[in-house]
């Protein structure tokens, strides 16, 4: 089985372009797909109607790290995604996740494309087709066999921010192999509407640079929240890449 486990706060309207999407692609496959929903007030259950193996785990934590393990600790997949509200899997979705699987990998990541015709963030998406500074990112879509995940610790929930690319330290510490599936995901460019080009990836820049160099979770959450401004409610305490 394959778990898709979706950290939420106040996406019922991404949700409700997301979920029908993946209940088609999983057509022939086993899949259970678990909101969890940390302390979110939206209500959630008319999701069910547009996705019928839909579980809701109403969670009392916050965080996209607490969320994500919260919700792993509920499944009952070998394989564990990690993806967000606002990005949509492409077509061969969980095909691809079980070739790269089979293929002798513990781990994967796909590359991903805006849903933007910015000729800038094209730019950006090609750079997620290969291995470079910012693979490992939330929006690359982590996939993972449970045992590996559990092995590793999962996610560390005192990162308050940046929680993926910790884990993914942790992946290339103890050689986990993994692939970059070159399928693009469709990202949501929201971010970009109230941020420039420039300001969203000098930002992300310093972030992942202040990061290799040791800095603490609190102290890059305070940075990012300082530096961008969202035209959202935030998902959790974490950054959205």
């Amino acid at each position: 089985m394959i778990s898709i486990i979706i950290p939420v706060y106040n996406e019922v309207a991404n949700l409700m372009k997301l979920l029908p999407s993946l209940s088609q692609l999983a057509k022939g496959h086993e899949v259970e797909i678990i909101l969890s929903t940390g302390t979110c007030t939206q209500d959630y259950s008319g999701c069910r109607q547009v996705a019928p193996n839909l579980r809701i785990l109403q969670g009392k934590r916050r965080g996209r790290a607490k969320q994500m393990n919260d919700g792993a600790r509920d499944s009952n997949g070998e394989i564990l995604v990690f993806l967000h509200a606002d990005v949509l899997p492409p077509p061969g979705f969980f095909e691809a996740i079980q070739q790269c699987l089979a293929e002798g990998n513990d781990a994967g990541f796909f590359s991903y494309r805006f849903d933007s015709d910015s000729a800038l963030l094209r730019i950006n998406g090609r750079f997620t087709r290969k291995d470079g500074l910012f693979t490992g990112g939330g929006d690359q879509c982590l996939f993972i066999r449970s045992a590996v995940f559990e092995r590793l610790g999962k996610f560390d929930e005192a990162q308050v921010i940046m929680e993926d690319f910790e884990f993914f330290r942790r992946m290339k510490k103890h050689e986990v192999p993994y692939t970059i599936v070159k399928k693009d995901l469709l990202v949501s460019a929201r971010k970009y509407q109230s941020n420039s080009y420039l300001r969203i990836n000098l930002t992300n820049l310093l972030l992942v640079i202040l990061f290799k160099l040791g800095a603490g979770p609190q102290r890059l959450k305070a940075i990012h929240d300082r530096l961008l401004r969202m035209p959202y409610q935030s998902t959790t305490d974490s950054m959205i890449p």
